[in-house]
């Protein structure tokens, strides 16, 4: 029974699920691309980073309310606060290495997509 429960619960998650569906390339395949071409080129990475990072993090706090899914809940302020540690690097505030920046925050993101594997994809709403 406790399968059939489970089953349940992912087949109701999945439809209001952002990354399986086609906005899921705009909300996370782009700005993902964007920061890759970011490392390359100094003059933009400010303008390609910062929306992307928010683009990102705002996708990952709407689908975490939505359908309640593991990793958002930790990917979504990993990319808000690098969208901040952006502004405050552009500010000369903080110190940027751009390739060190980029392993955490994308690091960070697979870690914790890799947190689905033991604890499966939604947060169980009861």
């Amino acid at each position: 029974m406790e399968t059939k429960k489970s089953d349940a619960i992912s087949q109701c998650c999945e439809a209001d699920d952002l990354v399986g569906r086609k906005s899921g390339m705009l909300l996370w395949c782009l700005p993902t691309l964007a920061m890759f071409v970011g490392l390359t080129w100094d003059a933009a990475r400010p303008w390609l980073w910062i929306p992307a990072l928010f683009v990102m993090g705002i996708g990952c706090a709407v689908n975490a309310r939505r359908c309640r899914r593991v990793h958002c809940y930790i990917t979504g302020p990993i990319f808000l606060l690098g969208a901040i540690y952006m502004i405050l690097a552009e500010g000369n505030m903080v110190l940027l290495r751009p390739n060190v920046f980029v392993l955490l925050v994308l690091g960070g993101a697979a870690l914790a997509c890799a947190t689905e594997l033991p604890f499966g994809r939604y947060v169980n709403r009861m």
